[in-house]
């Protein structure tokens, strides 16, 4: 029977997802409000489908948050973190700070004794690693400004987890009731140990992961790649997220901190991407599973009995967070919009929230009722973090937008131009120039407000909006034009841009900028083919003023870096095809071509000029010969 209980319970938080999250994703709302609402459908308030047992399931879920920290971790390289170590500690230190101060104060004023203010101003101080990374995740915002420093902070606070936990039972020492619950001294073993002794332990744990991670790991899934069972790979991915969660648990270290390390030392592995495919769909399920669970566990008797408190106290947490963000975003140097998205995403309080809330209880610090306040303000202000982040892409960001368009540029208009330039900085202006001097006129769009306003006072006429957004293109004219090209820095965006206008206008030219190679391939996915890297000319030429350098004539040196240009044009196609097909292949093509390359100017060092060679400047030759009569 226990079994079949099982299988229901499962049944009906499957079904309720599968109903709610499609219909609030096409609602606009995004999935974490779906699920939210799901928990709520289920939950004792409205069907009572599941009861109690929905707090036990959350602490199975919250393993999702392992799995999700995890996947973050495999995207970030090590010299990436370290160049984020001024907003994690920085910004992340400064949030936690400020936050705790001003939520302290706030609840002495409510008369809260001073230990118990301090507890819940450490508390209420964090934020929904889960939320607000799926949420942004889903909006494409994780690599702007404002959210790689909204997961800066959320780093930070998972680490500051720890000392909070340590705080707690101090503050609890401090009530006049003095009280202790029995359950508390079931501590773990390592926190009964010396503090020297914890910290050489905690060093030891977090050292193993990272030889692991750099040194074993990789021939580990490469023995286990070579057996070709998918499903043991599987396993042992598993197996190792769910080891290292565990240890840093049993080291009192936050399981979602050690493996976010692991991701880390594991983000140039050859199993990266094989890793995130393998763990996404659990990360998927389990983090749904998490937030349905939060849903059902909104004690509804508790906001009822006196609405208007319950829900004056999650606005004032929101507000004050908010209060707080906003001024540190802008002092880290984000503009308008994106300090106000920072702010409005990390607005909630955390599902670290639960676990300190019940371990304050413990403790003693707390008594039922303020825990049961406080557990309801914590799972409000989430449900509502969803709706905020959906008010600020409603109202806030299309008002800021119009007010920068109408107070400082022109709106994007259609002037009839067969020609739309789609990033007008540094590479976008250079396209732009050579076409206005040979008469064409060009539609320039740029979203950076600081690069129109400078080029404005050259003379050029450039217009603010986002090309990611349709509107946009067709107030340009997309419809009627004949050429679009892709100049813009955002390489993502630009992929986004070049798949939705082929599709919807395909009789547009599309001209793109590329990163790099693989940034070109993936252009040439969408049957793009007048891709530019945007270094590689600029490089060429360098490369053949150092020839010079190195003692080649300048005719030398030209028809070198010229020839190496026309051996890349003409490999570029067959490398993509190697490309496509086996990364193996791929790199033994590589290494085939680049040797290939080397024995054709091998071969071209002695040749005399001859026709072929044109536009070459035979006046500079003789100058360059007069000068140096003993050269050949």
């Amino acid at each position: 029977m226990h079994g079949q209980e099982i299988f229901f319970d499962a049944l009906i938080y499957l079904l309720a997802a599968v109903i709610t999250v499609p219909l609030s994703k096409k609602l606009g709302f995004g999935s974490v409000l779906g699920y939210l609402l799901a928990g709520v459908l289920i939950g004792p308030f409205l069907l009572n489908l599941v009861g109690p047992e929905s707090t036990s399931v959350m602490h199975f879920a919250e393993f999702g948050v392992v799995l999700m920290l995890f996947l973050i971790g495999l995207e970030l390289e090590p010299t990436l973190l370290w160049k984020m170590r001024r907003s994690i500690f920085g910004l992340g230190g400064l949030q936690v700070l400020f936050t705790t101060i001003v939520i302290s104060s706030v609840a002495l004023i409510l008369n809260f004794n001073f230990n118990k203010a301090v507890a819940i101003g450490l508390i209420l101080s964090l934020s929904s690693t889960a939320i607000v990374l799926q949420t942004l995740t889903e909006k494409g915002l994780l690599k702007n400004k404002a959210g790689r420093s909204a997961f800066s902070v959320l780093l930070f606070q998972d680490i500051s987890v720890i000392p909070i936990l340590a705080l707690i039972p101090l503050l609890a020492t401090l009530n006049p009731q003095n009280i202790i619950i029995a359950g508390t001294e079931e501590l773990s073993t390592v926190s009964s140990m010396p503090a020297w002794l914890q910290i050489i332990l905690i060093i030891s744990v977090i050292s193993i992961i990272i030889v692991g991670g750099k040194f074993i790991a990789r021939y580990v899934f490469r023995f286990i790649a070579e057996s070709g069972l998918k499903e043991v790979f599987t396993a042992t991915s598993l197996l190792m997220v769910i080891g290292i969660a565990l240890a840093m648990d049993k080291v009192g270290l936050s399981p979602a901190l050690g493996t976010f390390i692991a991701g880390v030392v594991l983000a140039d592995s050859e199993y990266r991407h094989e890793l995130e495919i393998t763990i996404e769909p659990f990360k998927g399920l389990l983090l749904g599973l998490f937030f349905i669970s939060v849903g059902a566990s909104i004690n509804f008797e508790i906001l009822f009995s006196k609405p208007v408190q319950v829900i004056g106290f999650v606005f004032l947490l929101i507000t004050l967070k908010i209060l707080v963000l906003y001024p540190l975003g802008k002092s880290f140097k984000m503009n308008k919009g994106q300090g106000l998205l920072f702010a409005f995403s990390l607005a909630q309080a955390s599902e670290f929230g639960f676990i300190l809330i019940s371990f304050s209880s413990q403790n003693g610090l707390f008594d039922n009722k303020t825990s049961g306040l406080l557990l309801i303000i914590v799972t409000l202000s989430m449900v509502i973090s969803p709706l905020l982040l959906i008010f600020h892409d409603k109202f806030i960001k299309s008002f800021i937008s119009k007010r920068e368009n109408r107070q400082e540029f022109d709106q994007v208009e259609d002037e009839g131009n067969k020609i739309i330039i789609a990033g007008f900085g540094r590479f976008g202006l250079t396209i732009g120039r050579i076409l206005i001097a040979n008469n064409f006129n060009v539609t320039l769009i740029d979203s950076n407000p600081a690069n129109i306003e400078i080029l404005r006072k050259y003379g050029f006429k450039l217009y603010y909006g986002d090309v990611t957004r349709p509107q946009i293109l067709e107030k340009a004219g997309i419809e009627n034009a004949r050429i679009l090209i892709l100049s813009m820095a955002e390489y993502d965006q630009a992929l986004k841009v070049a798949a939705y206008v082929k599709t919807n206008f395909p009789d547009v030219q599309i001209f793109a900028r590329a990163k790099d190679i693989f940034h070109a391939f993936e252009f040439f996915k969408l049957n793009i083919k007048t891709v530019q890297q945007e270094t590689f000319n600029s490089a060429v030429e360098l490369g053949a003023k150092a020839l010079t350098g190195l003692g080649f004539t300048r005719y030398q040196a030209y028809r070198a870096a010229r020839t190496f240009k026309h051996h890349e044009d003409e490999i570029v196609q067959e490398l993509y095809e190697h490309w496509l097909k086996d990364e193996v292949h791929f790199i033994q093509e590589t290494r085939r071509l680049s040797k290939e390359i080397k024995e054709t100017l091998d071969a071209e060092k002695n040749y005399s000029i001859h026709d072929s060679d044109c536009a070459w400047d035979v006046n500079s030759l003789r100058e360059e010969a007069a000068k140096n009569p003993k050269s050949d």
